[in-house]
């Protein structure tokens, strides 16, 4: 953990050089462990975890925002915990807090085996988007780019912004993707932020990187590689809300509520 914090110190300062308004981390930006055990034993809550302490006085002296993922302790089960994704406003103060609603669990007869449940808890419901910096804000992590409901439920609550921070596998990467992240903004009309842990975490894991940025539009602003470099990368894209509006305002998305149910 001391190693990716370092990591994201270093991003913070990135970012910062680049005049960015905002930071958005990926999913488990603390660790990934190869075991569901260890996933559990190093687990620590926020308000005492030296990774996130120190991405909290990062966030505060550099006065930037910053969005991460991080593993906290499940209050219902000791063998379990949380996939949080949270906020640090620009004084340092831990302001939001997202648990990841949809866990990946695959079993392919004769292929892997990945079975988050094993050792988190599913979220329980959906944070309202709130406001920031960049435009209003609604967390999603991962998996849960799968779904199309959250997405669309957090654009019927004012949502600009929908952030996918994700260690998304490298054979499901290359093959969805650029297209679940391009339809996710396509179909909620708002900008689809997607930071993404990229290579190998240890001899069972490795994810696919290609951290991204996508327009409300379908427009790929931004793209990093599929590859770990020496330093870790920052990706910047300008937030629009004008164009958004336009956007929306000329291909209007009127949902038949009458006939379905409204999300």
């Amino acid at each position: 953990m001391a190693h990716n914090l370092s990591q994201c110190r270093l991003l913070v300062k990135k970012a910062v050089a680049a005049g960015a308004k905002a930071l958005f981390l990926p999913e488990a930006s603390d660790y990934i462990a190869p075991t569901a055990s260890e996933t559990v034993s190093l687990a620590q809550p926020a308000s005492s975890s030296p990774f996130v302490l120190g991405l909290q006085a990062s966030a505060q002296e550099h006065r930037l925002p910053i969005n991460v993922g991080i593993h906290e302790p499940s209050p219902k089960n000791q063998n379990k915990v949380i996939n949080s994704l949270v906020w640090i406003n620009e004084e340092g103060q831990l302001e939001h807090r997202y648990r990841k609603l949809h866990l990946f669990d695959v079993d392919i007869p004769g292929g892997p085996i990945l079975k988050e449940s094993n050792s988190v808890e599913k979220g329980t419901g959906i944070v309202a988007p709130f406001s920031t910096a960049v435009g209003n804000v609604g967390l999603l992590i991962c998996f849960d780019l799968r779904f199309p409901e959250p997405s669309i439920a957090l654009r019927r609550q004012g949502a600009h912004i929908i952030t996918y921070p994700s260690a998304f596998t490298v054979g499901t990467g290359k093959a969805h993707w650029s297209a679940l992240l391009r339809a996710r903004a396509i179909e909620s009309q708002s900008y689809v932020v997607a930071a993404a842990q990229v290579g190998s975490h240890n001899e069972k894991r490795a994810s696919y990187g290609h951290s991204m940025i996508v327009s409300p539009w379908g427009d790929i602003m931004a793209e990093l590689g599929g590859e770990k470099k020496d330093e870790p990368e920052v990706a910047v894209g300008e937030i629009d809300l004008e164009n958004m509006e336009k956007i929306r305002k000329e291909m209007p998305l009127l949902r038949r509520t009458d006939v379905y149910p409204e999300i």
